[in-house]
Parts: structure tokens; C-alpha cells; sequence
């Protein structure tokens, strides 16, 4: 299976859950992230599984950012890999 790597590329997590830094393998299992950072992330890693480009502005990509919905104190890179 297609695998995807999340990467946490800034963290003020108010339960201290995510840190700067961390990373998690996508294949075909949820990673250990909290629901709503998942929620946010899911359909991008789904949509990369399965062969798609995402619209990047100008262009498009296999790579995407999503923050966490509690003020973006969260920010997690995905991208193919």
C-alpha cells in the first residue's frame, strides 16, 4: 500500500500530545494523532493512496499542510513517499 508521511512541523498543542518534529508512517492504519488533527488530514492521505495530484495553487502536488482546528496550533505536512 501506498504509504504517506506526516511530519509535525510546528506544535503549541494544548495537551502537549504533538511535538515539533514528530513523524508518522501512513499505510493503512490511522496514526496515533488526535481526531481532529486526523479529521483535518484524512482526506488528503486518502486521495494520495489512491494516486491523485492535489491542487497546490499554481500548480499540483503530492504534498499538502493542514493545521489543527483549535487556531492552527498544530501544523502537520503530509507527502508521498
Amino acid at each position: 500500500m501506498t504509504q504517506i508521511k506526516l511530519t509535525v512541523l510546528s506544535s503549541c498543542c494544548r495537551s502537549g500530545y504533538h511535538k515539533t518534529g514528530d513523524e508518522f508512517i501512513v499505510s493503512d492504519l490511522c496514526p496515533p494523532l488526535c481526531a481532529e488533527l486526523w479529521h483535518r488530514a484524512y482526506p488528503y492521505v486518502f486521495a494520495l493512496q489512491n494516486g491523485a495530484l492535489l491542487d497546490s495553487g499554481e500548480s499540483k502536488d503530492r504534498t499538502f499542510t493542514v493545521s489543527c482546528p483549535d487556531g492552527g496550533r498544530v501544523v502537520l505536512k503530509g507527502e508521498l513517499i
